[in-house]
């Protein structure tokens, strides 16, 4: 059997779908954050996300190919209908606010490469932000309503956008460690005064239960039975393992850029963070951080409304295949509230690079819903022999569930908090 690049893409192309959410620009920009504040003991968060990424995609994708039902549908016809609406809002809000980051994002990728063209700079105040914006949102609404066959369309611009964010950031961390950066030695900021709300962040964009449960119609619109899992298993463990470790580049640039220099903690822009590569990439430095970070944001904008969409519109006995009109209106109105949410935030004074960092941690507060009703579904006593969960999937989600409780609880502290002070 010929393997290859290609062969590989072709069997992941779920996951794919799942790490288009999980590498968008949240994770980016958070893990920048994370790297510049934290240094190198971050990367042992990373790797327990990462960890924890797999035991759920791996539990969630193994219900979709057992199950006759999808999952809302089954969660329904055991708890109730009313049990089953419960979860579907709780992500279909996790993902509206996650989504109006990659609004936020999108600005924050054209702002630095337009800032000096005209006086005070083309994306200075509210309007022509609102109108770029509204043209997006309206596009994909369009291609969504309009394309056919979305799915495929779908997970192929998602392998060459995932692909290509691979390669340039592989790349930026192999300039950044042989490129003969000279830092100058700087006090590191004491640890009583690191911003906990970027780290939440990242913890919520690279576990991401709602990407992570999304993966059970995933299989399913793919067609996937129990002989395909076990055949996918090992290419989606790679796939994620991929994605982290490209998130982790880009935490170790960080470290090795920012951590312990002066001005890390008032970096508000992504023209902020750029300019600190300048030494490295000189004026150009801007224009390719920002492409990667709009590059992140595309790949996410849509995969991240549907998942809400798709899976609130199941959550009502409304169907959740692609081709159902339902899931298409309710994901039409994620993209809605993520632009509206996005135009109130950019209305305030608060740094874009904190916009984002703040609504990617509260993401994290539906996590232990979503993943209370996975290991629901997963520990039915009628899932006997092959289809059984395996064990080690059911201990990794039970831990990734007390993570979850215990980011939802510190992270509406800390996000009250930031808010009140």
């Amino acid at each position: 059997m010929k393997s290859g690049p290609r062969t590989l893409l072709r069997k992941i192309g779920p996951t794919i779908i799942v790490a288009a959410v999980v590498l968008g620009p949240g994770s980016i920009l958070t893990s920048s954050r994370v790297g510049a504040d934290f240094g190198f003991p971050a990367l042992g968060v990373l790797a327990l996300s990462t960890f924890l990424m797999i035991g759920m995609v791996s539990l969630a994708a193994r219900l979709g190919v057992t199950y006759d039902r999808s999952l809302c549908e089954e969660l329904a016809a055991r708890l109730g209908r009313g049990v089953s609406l419960f979860v579907g809002l709780v992500l279909f809000l996790v993902v509206a606010l996650f989504q109006s980051s990659n609004n936020l994002a999108v600005i924050a990728g054209l702002e630095p490469m337009v800032e000096d063209l005209g006086d005070g700079g083309v994306m200075e105040g509210l309007t022509p932000k609102f109108s770029v914006l509204v043209i997006l949102n309206f596009f994909v609404a369009f291609c969504l309503i309009r394309v056919r066959a979305l799915y495929s369309r779908i997970e192929s611009l998602m392998k060459i956008l995932v692909l290509v964010m691979v390669v340039a950031f592989t790349g930026n961390l192999l300039v950044v460690l042989f490129g003969g950066l000279e830092r100058e030695p700087v006090g590191q900021v004491a640890s009583g005064e690191r911003d906990l709300i970027p780290l939440m962040g990242m913890i919520g964009t690279t576990f991401s239960v709602a990407g992570a449960f999304y993966q059970g119609y995933l299989v399913r619109e793919k067609g996937w039975g129990l002989v395909d899992w076990k055949r996918g298993l090992g290419d989606s463990i790679f796939g994620i393992l991929v994605l982290g470790a490209v998130t982790s580049f880009i935490l170790m640039t960080s470290v090795i850029t920012f951590h312990g220099r002066a001005g890390v903690m008032e970096l508000q822009g992504v023209g902020d963070v750029a300019r600190q590569l300048e030494p490295l990439f000189g004026k150009g430095a801007k224009v390719v951080f920002s492409l990667g970070i709009m590059a992140g944001a595309l790949s996410s904008f849509l995969v991240n409304a549907i998942i809400g969409g798709t899976i609130f519109s199941d959550s009502l006995g409304k169907g959740w295949r692609l081709s159902d009109p339902m899931p298409r209106v309710l994901t039409c109105l994620a993209l809605l509230i993520g632009m509206a949410v996005a135009s109130w935030s950019l209305s305030g004074a608060s740094g874009t690079v904190t916009l984002i960092t703040i609504a990617q941690a509260l993401t994290v507060l539906g996590l232990p819903l979503l993943a209370a009703a996975l290991l629901y579904l997963g520990t039915r006593r009628e899932l006997t022999d092959e289809r059984r969960v395996p064990r080690w999937i059911l201990g990794t989600c039970a831990l990734g569930f007390l993570v979850a409780c215990g980011l939802a609880v510190k992270t509406t502290f800390t996000v009250l908090e930031k808010l009140g002070g």
